[in-house]
């Protein structure tokens, strides 16, 4: 039986306690869905994805993903309910967990800094599961370094014009629109971008390249050639690009920490199984005293990086303006105590 003691923290209330066992319900009655098993073919992993998205969207997980919806289910996203789902989702379903994930931050910056027009017209459709959303950041030559972006989109009258490359976008291929992230030339370095969203059906916009992972999931290249954007698909103002790139990953750094949480349970859990039931010289595996001490140390990463995880949430959904320490530090921690060993 998983551990849930930890909901009785101080740091969640009593809705996220409820939101947590109607979704473990739900992933049990749904567990075959949940666990596609594509044969490496692309068509097959991204029919999978569109699947999981279609089902997420019907058991109404994916309004927790936006704000503003129809169904009104959060004014704000709440990042202790995001990291609950996501650290959920993670233990049950690798795959799931991933396309509950990519539909809130490619629609994150569109939350956070979308016109009320780009807000109607994108939102309530990935709330459905109807919408598959994409972040284009990356660059094989900026890396992480998102000033030394060289996408650029010119001004041309009440148009851009975008050129350029993306890579490591991941939903590349399946989704129906992309918020990227080009230069456009306001200063230099981190002040002179700007962020869109772009419909995938843009003219002059390709995917060139899909990538091989080891976990799959779609990841790709995509190309810009001369891609004719309306002004009013710019995501807040001229040049303030990183501001939107930063705060929407303030909001979905910490649940990557919260599904690295959910894998470590679910190992936890499985080791628990194993131990218990793997006889050894005549006795349970678990009777060993080097067993048992490595479960304990297991058990104490976990409690520590959920600590870790859930305080950063509660900052930030108790009104701190930015958790970046927290969030990047939170999630260095949690990754490294909860999977160093198991997986």
């Amino acid at each position: 039986m998983p551990d849930s003691s930890y909901l009785e923290w101080p740091f969640l209330q009593a809705s996220h306690r409820r939101l947590k066992a109607e979704l473990d319900l739900w992933c049990e009655a749904n567990s075959a869905l949940l666990e596609p098993q594509p044969e490496g073919q692309q068509a097959d992993l991204d029919a999978a994805c569109r699947g999981l998205v279609k089902l997420l969207g019907e058991g109404g997980w994916l309004v927790h993903t936006v704000p503003n919806t129809a169904d009104d289910v959060n004014q704000r996203l709440d990042v202790r309910s995001l990291c609950l789902l996501r650290e959920t989702l993670a233990y049950h379903s690798g795959l799931a967990d991933f396309c509950f994930a990519m539909q809130g931050l490619g629609s994150g910056p569109v939350s956070l800094f979308g016109s009320p027009a780009l807000r109607s017209e994108w939102l309530q459709g990935v709330a459905s599961g109807r919408n598959i959303a994409a972040f284009a950041l990356s660059e094989k030559q900026a890396g992480s370094d998102v000033s030394a972006i060289a996408t650029r989109a010119e001004r041309d009258g009440d148009h851009y014009i975008l050129n350029g490359e993306k890579t490591w976008i991941s939903n590349a291929g399946i989704a129906d629109f992309y918020t990227v992230f080009a230069r456009t030339g306001e200063a230099p370095g981190a002040r002179g971008l700007s962020a869109f969203v772009l419909a995938a059906d843009t003219p002059g916009l390709t995917v060139s390249e899909r990538i091989d992972l080891i976990a799959p999931h779609p990841l790709g290249t995509i190309v810009f050639e001369n891609c004719r954007i309306p002004a009013s698909q710019m995501l807040g103002e001229p040049g303030r690009g990183f501001q939107v790139a930063m705060a929407t990953l303030d909001v979905f750094r910490t649940t990557v920490a919260a599904a690295a949480l959910g894998f470590a349970r679910r190992a936890c859990d499985e080791t628990l199984a194993h131990v218990l039931n793997r006889e050894l010289f005549g006795a349970p595996l678990a009777d060993l005293q080097m067993t048992q001490a490595s479960v304990a140390d297991m058990a104490l990463a976990v409690d520590t990086s959920a600590l870790l995880v859930y305080r950063s949430a509660w900052a930030k959904d108790g009104g701190q303006q930015r958790v970046t320490r927290e969030a990047a530090s939170r999630l260095l921690i949690a990754q490294c105590n909860c999977l160093e060993g198991w997986v």
